[in-house]
């Protein structure tokens, strides 16, 4: 690791509820009372891979399989993981990466990405010396015809999203505009990961400090779709915008590109069916696999919308969508470097509310070393935060979008 890469990983450690604070809200447990999990091992043995963990206490344990990406799903209680990024084997044999995390308040997740089809031969949890515990997963490769025999033998397993968490209702006589902050990625979905930091930490400190600005104001009424280290489904992102009626819906995101380190700044992105351009149908293709990196099934929502009024709305929120986007690409590139091709748009299916005007804002390219070193920049977070929030009070103002729009649209 480098000496920026740790640097980086030092600060995004000590965010406040990125790791070690109270993850599961829903049983008003703190996450130093989970089981914790450490040492991670990755090891091939002929067709046998082998992943390993030790855990302070046994656990249960249960497996399935999943096709559509081909993966193998591993669910257990809560888990404390405190296994080291970056020092682990990410693949081996049938293993082509794995991940993990928390998946809801109250199960956490494993997902073993398969580069060939395998079947689970083993996967527990068993006592060892001292009332710890080691948590075992085997893999064989197996044909085809065995694989799809092991997914029909998972078929009862539900793998749809968590229960939407409840929105606060909008209080009586609230006169206030309604914006929903959605940081992305999250829990078991890491976003982008570059020398050990992970996207969904980068975004969450921003998302926080953007709701700050704003609330400090006084004229917002701002909710976040998480504010701790927690996933949460694509279609529950945008359900909790319409169900807060929400005036508007910013998702924050920082992209990274494998063999492109020079390519750098910000981008904004609007909804839309057909992309502007190839990078943007490819971020677009890789922000909508959130759901599937999680182990859910990745089928599309299907929009409880239908008819001319609705199309006609549609229509108004991606005129506003675009308005406010602009407001961004002018006020973020007065205080940021902005990307050469700074205003894009794509189908992102969390940007697909017909009601509630969205942007998605790509602060920068973690893959850039010197955008990786800004997006951890407390004076840079400052600074890009105060446009986001420049921006807001612009759009408002130039747009003149009525408080309670989105709602109004859905009557």
């Amino acid at each position: 690791m480098t000496h920026l890469a740790l640097c980086l990983w030092l600060a995004l450690a000590g965010v406040p509820s990125l790791a070690g604070v109270a993850l599961a809200q829903g049983n008003g447990r703190a996450q130093s009372e989970f089981p914790v999990a450490t040492d991670a091992k990755l090891e091939q043995s002929g067709e046998i891979v082998r992943l390993t963990m030790a855990l302070s206490r046994p656990v249960e344990v249960s497996a399935s399989v999943l096709a559509g990406p081909d993966r193998v799903i591993i669910d257990m209680p809560s888990i404390n993981f405190q296994v080291q990024p970056g020092t682990v084997r990410k693949s081996a044999g049938v293993v082509g990466a794995y991940r993990f995390g928390l998946f809801t308040a109250d199960k956490a997740r494993i997902i073993i990405d398969l580069a060939q089809p395998a079947v689970v031969v083993r996967a527990e949890s068993r006592p060892v010396r001292g009332g710890f515990g080691e948590l075992v997963i085997e893999l064989r490769r197996a044909t085809r015809a065995e694989f799809q025999a092991a997914i029909a033998a998972s078929s009862g397993r539900d793998f749809q999203a968590p229960a939407t968490v409840p929105v606060p209702a909008k209080p009586a006589g609230e006169t206030r505009q309604t914006i929903v902050i959605d940081p992305g990625h999250g829990g078991i979905d890491p976003g982008a990961v570059v020398a050990s930091i992970a996207e969904k930490a980068v975004v969450l400190a921003f998302g926080v400090k953007l709701k700050e600005r704003l609330e400090a104001s006084g004229r917002y009424r701002v909710l976040m779709t998480r504010d701790d280290d927690r996933f949460v489904a694509l279609a529950e992102r945008v359900g909790i915008a319409r169900a807060a009626g929400a005036d508007l819906f910013i998702s924050i995101h920082a992209d990274s590109l494998t063999q492109a380190q020079e390519v750098r700044g910000a981008t904004i992105y609007t909804g839309s069916e057909r992309a502007t351009d190839a990078e943007a149908a490819r971020l677009a293709t890789k922000e909508n696999q959130a759901d599937a990196a999680a182990g859910l099934d990745a089928s599309e929502d299907t929009q409880d919308v239908a008819g001319i009024l609705m199309d006609l709305a549609k229509r108004e929120t991606r005129t506003f969508s675009a308005i406010f986007a602009r407001n961004l690409v002018e006020k973020l590139g007065g205080s940021v470097k902005m990307h050469k091709v700074p205003l894009r748009s794509a189908g992102f299916r969390v940007l697909s509310a017909p009601d509630v005007p969205s942007v998605l804002i790509e602060l920068g390219y973690m893959s850039s070393p010197k955008d990786a070193e800004l997006l951890n920049s407390a004076p840079w977070r400052a600074q890009a935060v105060d446009a986001v929030a420049t921006a807001v009070e612009g759009y408002f103002v130039s747009a003149r979008a009525p408080v309670g729009k989105a709602a109004e649209n859905r009557r």
